[in-house]
Order: structure tokens, then sequence, then C-alpha cells
């Protein structure tokens, strides 16, 4: 039986910084929820917070990040693109880094390969008048992810990525010949009813780092009930949450356990070693119960998730 212990394990980005392997996820966190967890979490020994301008909870993470006490230069900061500011990446940046009290953040991500109008109805949805969703036509996720390449020389980001990108996005990005700084990351949806295999060996062959959201299964946890989840769990002395997050960084994934429970905040630091016989057994869940998505936003009538080859 593995001893769980907290995780200091980093993964190395193809930029040449390390990575915490695992981060605090502060996805639908109120303010004071996000600043007690932020607090909660460098406490406990975490050094990766992960955020988003359309989280809307930028300016609290970074007030408990500076009161927290723990020196800027040992925390590494993400934060996201939204869809409305793909026109205006270093606006979009600079308004995060307002909100955060920051000078940088270590990773700038792309939030959604979708970019939105900027002059909208809304900041964050903007809508046509049928409901749907208000998509620039004219503009790409490439042309975003030019822009994106300028921020790095600015000093106002360490690193880039994107998130939610499918192989079909990656390999468009990838083969456009003004790229010239590969993303060090995808962040997207991972967990055991949606393992992405094939999308962690395409990100593995071009040396970009996965990272995990909704590792449990997002709202409401489906996964912490699984039977098989349980069985293995209970094998190992661990707690079911423990084993999915030792299994996603077993896979090579950087893993964001979102929580506002200081004690699970704490547990999902400790990890153990997954053995290669539960790890392949978890990696076979989801062909078992059904491959399915927990979180998918309506983007309709962009395809976001065309994993076509």
């Amino acid at each position: 039986m593995a001893v769980p212990s907290n995780s200091t394990k980093t993964f190395k980005l193809n930029n040449g910084l390390s990575i915490p392997a695992v981060g605090l996820g502060t996805w639908q966190s109120t303010d004071e929820e996000a600043y007690n967890a932020v607090i909660a979490a460098l406490k406990a020994g975490y050094r990766h917070i992960d955020t988003a301008y359309c989280y809307g909870n930028e300016e609290p993470i970074g007030k408990a990040i500076k009161d927290s006490g723990v020196a800027r230069k040992d925390i590494f900061i993400t934060t996201k693109l939204w869809g409305t500011d793909h026109t205006r990446t270093e606006e979009g940046l600079d308004r995060s880094l307002k909100l955060l009290g920051l000078d940088y953040v270590d990773l700038f991500l792309m939030h959604w390969p979708v970019p939105m109008n900027p002059n909208g109805n809304h900041d964050k949805f903007p809508t046509l008048p049928d409901g749907k969703r208000d998509i620039l036509f004219d503009w790409n996720f490439v042309d975003t992810y030019r822009e994106m390449q300028k921020l790095v020389a600015s000093g106002k980001t360490k690193a880039i990525g994107v998130s939610n990108f499918s192989i079909t996005n990656l390999k468009k990005l990838l083969a456009d010949p003004e790229i010239t700084i590969k993303p060090v990351v995808n962040q997207v949806e991972i967990h055991g009813y949606l393992p992405q295999q094939r999308l962690l060996e395409y990100a593995k062959e071009n040396d970009i780092v996965l990272e995990a959201y909704s590792p449990l299964g997002s709202t409401g946890a489906p996964l912490l009930k699984d039977e098989l989840v349980q069985d293995l769990a209970k094998k190992n002395g661990i707690s079911e949450s423990t084993l999915l997050i030792s299994w996603a960084v077993w896979r090579g994934i950087v893993v964001l356990p979102k929580s506002v429970t200081p004690s699970r905040i704490a547990d999902n630091l400790k990890i153990i070693e997954l053995c290669e016989e539960d790890g392949k057994k978890l990696n076979e869940l989801a062909s078992i119960r059904g491959e399915k998505r927990l979180v998918s936003p309506p983007w309709d009538p962009i395809v976001v998730f065309n994993d076509e080859d």
C-alpha cells in the first residue's frame, strides 16, 4: 500500500520551464470561495494556481496570493484569454494582470478556439438576435495565437498555450509557418469517462503537456461514486479523489482539481505512485462505462471538439 504524500512533482515544458503536476482549479468559485481556497492551497503546499478572466474571480485570487505570504516567484500562475479578446490579446492579458495585481503570469492560455464579437451585446457571452453565440467568422484562432506570441517577448507572460483544443485544431495551429512558439500546454476536460488517450499521445509526440480540468467529473464529482474507482481506492487505502489525481499524474498529465473545502484541498495535493496495473484499469474505465463529456458549453455552430484526423 502506497502512502500518499504532498506532491512536489513537476513536468518540464517545451520552453524549459517546470510546472507543478498538481494545481488548484478555481472555476465556479465565488470571490469569497476563491480567496479562501487559494489561501488554504498555498498554506497546504500548492504552488500552482489556475484561473481565467471568464471565471470572474481573478481579483480575489490575486489578493489571496498577495496575502498568503508565499513569494510570487514561487507560485506558478495561469490565466486565460477569453473569446471576446481574441482580436486584442494584449488588452486581455493587461486586464487580467490588473485584476490579479501582478506584473506577469507564468502561463497565458487561449481559453477556447472560438473568437467572439468584442463589441457585442455582452462582455463575455455576446449573442445574436436568434440567441446563438456572436462568433467572429473573419478571424480564427491561428490569428489569435500569432498575436499571443508577442506577449512572451513583452515579459507579461513566461509562456503561452491553448485550452480545449482537439487534435484537428492543434494540427491546424502547428502547421502555420508563422507559429514560432509552440504551445507549452493544452488544457482540456480529462477524467475517467473521458481519458483523451489519442489527444494525449498526439500531445506527447509534439512535446505539449496536457492539463486536466474537471478530473473528478466536474459538478457533483460523479467519478467518486464509480464502483471501479471505489474498489481501486479501497485496494490502495486512499480516497477516490487521491486515486484519480494520482492516475492523471501517472499518465503525465498536469491535474487541476477544484475544491473550496480546506481539508479536501489539502488531500488533493497528496498523491501516490500508482502501479501499472491500476493505471491501466482506470484507462479502460471509459470503454466500460461509455465515453462522455461532462463539460460541454453550447458553441453551436462552431465545432470545437472535432477530433477526426
